[in-house]
């Protein structure tokens, strides 16, 4: 036959140069995150109770996932873009196509050609964290998933396949990670740029602490308590990524953007790459995608119809407003039951905090809301002019909540977190890469599965130590277990807002009969009245007349694909779509 073009695989393996091409081939379909999504929207932060956006009645996937038109054939969340450059994100399928790649990648390195045998181990290492990472993705999204050790002959008999449980999921994601960090030609730390995106010793770690903590959690433990476990897991993952030179990013280095307050290093992290050296700048960032897909161009940033802006997009929840601590460290609303109503227009106010006034909501609040949320009476640089915020109505940022208009916040708030503090509408505002992981987070996780675990001093040591970062003082000593749990998802809230973790965490916190009633079905805009004295009055209100969709007990986690589904189901004779689908 004449050639046809296509190369066997003996022809790859024989040729280092393809050998190193075939690994790239498994860091494809990493998802893109942040604005990254259809038309620029911020979708998973959309889709929890941190965010609304002003792009629901736009035919965006927020449309869908607002009116609950999700089914297993079409899931909004699922198959919306997100920046691949065409397709769909397509969860399910992209993560099983890179566990194959990675699998079969693993299968036949042993005999392949490498320019240097110390590559052998190391190319074998990071498939192995590859396939750990796509795995954590479908747990994260999917919950119970087939456990596949090898690659799989297309005419196998696949009537024997099951769903394990997250727990099993788990434990083979350490393992792998396991396998990764005894190599001991897997760096701790990308310190070239031309390596940028190569996965480490130190995603191994992270990715065993999520994979622990998510096992654990009460959606995914089947009635087992792996608390203990998860808080081993975590601890030694901390432990040793400090050992290996990993630290909080504690001290902005430029204070003439970011300024000088407590939390302008935390600011600098979310909005800079991380740098490759073998001293670098940010010692936090453990996993960063390659290019930019915090693509923030005058969009989900103050929008409001300014010259220069585009949109508005996802802005902040009043709910999330609410989680910020005062400066004492007091919640301002009853942790255990924020709100006394369904719609969260009646707060639960702490009686224990004396400092929070409800005529001045903004004022001493911990410095993390300042520079996550863009409040009344916030002064931004834009087109290089200060620019003050106002949110009151008839202000120049006013809230609306009309749905064709898309400039204008939903919610009373701006988002700008992730935002570089002086940008000018002109210029992109802010393309940083994506931070998967980060040691922030990794304590964080570490602190949760240790109070869960009963450990709580060291609970609240971990917790303290990120709370540090921005200045605010540490836990009270004392709190019993529960109170201390609250107070940790608290803090996960407020330190990880905008970074697409608490889409998942209201999800694993649920147990498999649960709801997002009480966090999601209702969400607030706070409406502010300049009164004739210059001073203002504040008003809660629900940002729509009916319930926002996404909230109920089949929303926990993604439906399978239909066809998928089908398929199997009629394969194995067992159920295999997520209850609700």
């Amino acid at each position: 036959m004449a050639p046809d073009g296509n190369m066997q695989m003996e022809d790859v393996l024989s040729d280092p140069d393809k050998v190193e091409a075939l690994l790239n081939t498994c860091y494809n379909n990493i998802p893109q995150k942040g604005y990254s999504y259809w038309f620029f929207e911020s979708l998973v932060v959309a889709a929890s109770d941190d965010g609304y956006t002003s792009d629901e009645a736009q035919g965006v996937p927020t449309t869908g996932l607002y009116s609950d038109n999700n089914s297993a054939s079409n899931h909004h969340l699922r198959d919306a873009h997100d920046g691949h450059g065409g397709g769909n994100t397509g969860y399910w399928n992209r993560s099983w196509e890179q566990i194959r790649l990675c699998s079969q990648f693993i299968e036949l390195i042993d005999q392949a050609a490498v320019n240097k045998e110390t590559d052998r181990g190391r190319f074998k290492a990071e498939a192995r964290v590859l396939r750990a990472f796509f795995y954590m993705e479908l747990i994260k999204w999917f919950g119970k998933v087939p456990v596949l050790e090898s690659t799989i002959p297309f005419d196998a008999d696949f009537s024997t396949m099951t769903r394990a449980s997250v727990y099993d999921v788990a434990k083979f994601i350490v393992a792998d990670c396991d396998a990764a960090l005894a190599e001991p030609n897997l760096p701790w730390r990308i310190d070239n740029p031309n390596d940028a995106m190569r996965v480490t010793k130190a995603l191994a770690l992270a990715l065993k602490t999520k994979a622990m903590l998510f096992a654990a959690s009460p959606l995914h433990n089947e009635g087992q308590n792996h608390w203990e476990e998860a808080y081993t897991t975590a601890k030694d993952a901390v432990t040793r990524l400090k050992a290996n030179g990993y630290e909080l990013f504690t001290k902005t280095t430029q204070p003439a953007v970011y300024g000088d307050g407590p939390a302008a290093a935390f600011r600098q992290l979310v909005t800079q790459n991380a740098d490759y050296s073998a001293t670098p700048r940010d010692k936090e960032t453990i996993f960063q995608v390659r290019s930019g897909s915090v693509f923030v161009w005058h969009i989900g940033y103050i929008g409001s119809n300014m010259a220069n802006t585009y949109k508005c997009g996802t802005s902040p929840t009043q709910e999330l407003v609410d989680a910020f601590e005062t400066i004492d460290g007091q919640p301002v609303l009853n942790l255990a039951k924020p709100y006394h109503d369904e719609k969260h227009l009646e707060p639960n106010y702490n009686t224990a905090n004396t400092v929070y006034d409800p005529n001045n909501p903004y004022a001493n609040r911990d410095p993390r809301l300042y520079q996550t949320v863009l409040i009344n009476g916030s002064v931004i640089q834009f087109d290089s002019k200060p620019v003050t915020i106002e949110t009151y109505i008839g202000g120049a940022h006013q809230l609306s909540f009309d749905v064709t208009n898309r400039g204008s916040s939903r919610t009373g708030y701006y988002h700008c977190k992730m935002v570089t503090p002086g940008a000018s509408g002109n210029n992109q505002i802010n393309n940083s890469n994506w931070k998967y992981y980060r040691l922030g987070e990794t304590i964080l996780d570490f602190a949760e599965a240790a109070a869960e675990a009963g450990h709580l001093e060291e609970a609240r040591s971990a917790a303290n130590e990120v709370r540090a970062r921005s200045g605010m003082p540490n836990l009270p000593s004392g709190l019993s277990q529960q109170e201390l749990i609250l107070r940790i998802r608290n803090e996960r809230r407020v330190e990880l807002a905008w970074e697409e973790q608490r889409y998942f965490d209201l999800r694993r916190w649920q147990k498999p009969d649960g709801d997002l009633s009480e966090t999601c079905k209702w969400l607030t805009a706070m409406v502010i009245t300049k009164n004739g004295d210059g001073t203002f009055s504040y008003k809660r209100q629900s940002i729509t007349n009916n319930p926002r969709g996404g909230w109920q007990n089949r929303d926990l986690l993604l439906p399978l694909p239909l066809n998928e589904a089908a398929t199997l189901e009629s394969v194995t004779g067992q159920k295999w779509q997520n209850p609700g689908w």
